[in-house]
């Protein structure tokens, strides 16, 4: 029906006959003799002349015949790749009508959300949307590339499947044929990639459909796509060579440019130096110990284990009324309290450079110390946070991006790999630990020795992937001896029993001969919104729900109809 694109004519086109097909973008008739249409289909916009008057609406749907000329002088676009050009002397015919759209099919126009989700088909029509779902193909098509040439092996695994240890609610599924039993859908293919391992498939990648019944956010949905991936005999550092791989050449592809290699840090450094698994690198100050300043300190404020202190560059004009916004922000994440640091010039009758209302009970050591610490200049502001470590730490990891105000979706774009996660992250009210991964994470084999000692201090040799303080995903080498299972499930207090019930299958193939083997799974939704710039995924997400978990496109979730509930043998009941 057409012989290219509009967004694609260029010089080379100029004096062909072309036909033409997408939707009526605007229309402007000058008298009665001629009509410019501005037609635009996926790739963009050309104008169209039209010799006499012709009856078209904003998205009618057109096909468009004429030749492809320079405009006048003086009458180019810049605002169009194809602003030097039109077609003229056109012939238009409509091959659908189109009632007024609900919102402008542009991206200036500010529609509600709700309104753009309600009408999803008109809302995907617009460049960034267009843009936004090629940049995501052109992510997958990568990844899947990358994949490939480091010799993985796309499996699909099922999507109805038994209950996961993975900690997420899952959402459940009736059987039809054996009433009142029940699939799940899988909040990852965990259990079935490392089947695949036993199974002799040693290196597997699936792009992966996974689900998980927990609150919406900017970065989370009902449904979620993932790279996972598993291999076989490997270590730690090949995985995350594998994934780096994928990542950086996916992040090539949508943007021209690639990364720099990715760093490494241990979980211990990123929590020290930014208070965070999550850290966003792209903000250059970290957290500094002042352990050492207050040491001998009289003053209250900093008795307390750790100090930690950060510099805020330029912040020393940061308002009263904003500081004061400051220390309340810091309580309510769980801090005592937050000091504050203006640095000036000395003065003479006080400690040098310091204005705070802490400045006078500071020794003059302690004010310089705290200075030359942070490396602050005058000009700057430093904020302080005395408490336990890791509250210390957390607490001022998160003013830290708040005062940097670093948008998600703004660039550079700054991975980073954490390593070294703790096994265990606390204990429950039963006295056993908590596993901060699933139960199948090995713990680091330097630790094996502390898992009836000192859980709590054991390392796993689990891994996340982060970009702009987004966790991409996470993976881990995986146990695939039965002596150290047995000591997990023992610490985390999970009997022989119980283990035989919940992972029975995946023991059992363990008996057969498992190698050792790791894996790793990321986000494809979270990576492809921070390439494209945005701040929520579900504007790299074709049909999204909205954060209460509605589709106001079609109105799910629905209630099932009586016959359909009998068939499955199920009732509904009122809610309490």
């Amino acid at each position: 029906m057409r012989t290219g694109l509009c967004g694609e004519l260029d010089a080379t086109d100029v004096g062909n006959e072309v036909r033409l097909c997408g939707w009526v973008a605007r229309r402007r008739e000058h008298g009665e003799h001629l009509a410019f249409v501005d037609l635009r289909d996926r790739s963009g916009i050309v104008q169209c002349v039209v010799d006499g008057s012709v009856d078209l609406r904003s998205e009618y749907v057109v096909a468009v015949r004429g030749t492809v000329r320079r405009r006048p002088a003086g009458m180019e676009n810049p605002a169009l790749a194809t602003g030097q050009l039109e077609v003229g002397d056109c012939t238009v015919e409509v091959l659908a009508t189109a009632e007024p759209p609900p919102f402008l099919v542009e991206d200036r126009a500010d529609v509600d959300e709700a309104v753009r989700l309600r009408h999803r088909y008109v809302d995907l029509r617009r460049p960034r949307m267009q843009a936004n779902l090629r940049l995501r193909a052109t992510v997958v098509s990568a990844i899947r590339r990358a994949m490939d040439l480091q010799g993985f092996c796309e499996v699909e695994t099922p999507l109805l499947w038994a209950p996961t240890p993975e900690g997420a609610r899952e959402f459940a599924v009736p059987s039809r044929l054996q009433k009142g039993s029940f699939y799940v859908l899988p909040q990852s293919p965990q259990i079935a990639k490392q089947l695949l391992m036993v199974g002799g498939f040693d290196r597997y990648f699936q792009i992966a459909k996974c689900l998980r019944d927990e609150d919406l956010r900017a970065d989370r949905q009902f449904e979620f796509t993932q790279l996972d991936m598993e291999a076989s005999f490997v270590t730690q550092d090949d995985v995350l060579d594998f994934v780096s791989a994928a990542v950086l050449d996916a992040a090539e592809a949508a943007t021209g440019e690639r990364p720099p290699a990715i760093e490494r840090m241990t979980w211990t450094e990123a929590l020290d130096r930014f208070g965070t698994d999550k850290p966003d690198l792209r903000i250059p100050e970290a957290l500094v110990d002042l352990g050492s300043v207050f040491e001998k300190t009289g003053v209250r404020a900093f008795a307390a284990p750790t100090v930690k202190g950060l510099r805020v560059p330029g912040g020393a004009s940061t308002s009263r009324s904003r500081l004061d916004a400051l220390v309340e922000r810091a309580k309510a994440l769980g801090a005592g309290g937050l000091a504050w640091f203006r640095i000036v010039e000395p003065v003479a009758d006080g400690p040098p450079g310091l204005d705070s209302p802490l400045a006078r009970v500071l020794s003059e050591d302690e004010a310089r110390g705290l200075v030359q610490a942070t490396g602050a200049r005058p000009g700057d502001l430093v904020l302080a946070v005395a408490d336990e470590h890791r509250a210390a730490c957390r607490v001022l990891g998160q003013l830290r991006v708040e005062v940097a105000g670093s948008p998600v979706g703004q660039g550079p774009h700054r991975y980073a790999w954490v390593v070294e996660f703790p096994m265990f992250e606390s204990v429950g009210a039963d006295g056993h630990p908590v596993a901060a991964h699933h139960p199948f994470t090995m713990p680091h084999p330097e630790d094996l020795d502390l898992m009836t000692t000192d859980p709590l201090a054991v390392r796993s040799q689990a891994y996340d992937l982060v970009l702009n303080g987004w966790e991409l995903g996470s993976g881990s080498v995986r146990i695939h001896r039965a002596d150290i299972q047995a000591a997990v499930f023992a610490a985390l207090g999970i009997s022989d029993e119980d283990a035989e019930s919940r992972f029975g299958f995946l023991m059992g193939a363990f008996r057969y001969g498992a190698p050792p083997h790791a894996g790793f799974a990321f986000g494809i939704d979270r990576l492809a919104a921070i390439l494209a710039g945005e701040e929520s995924i579900r504007e790299v997400i074709a049909f999204p729900k909205t954060q209460s978990g509605g589709d106001p496109l079609t109105g799910a979730p629905k209630q099932l109809a009586a016959g359909s509930l009998a068939e499955l043998g199920l009732r509904t009941v009122a809610p309490a």
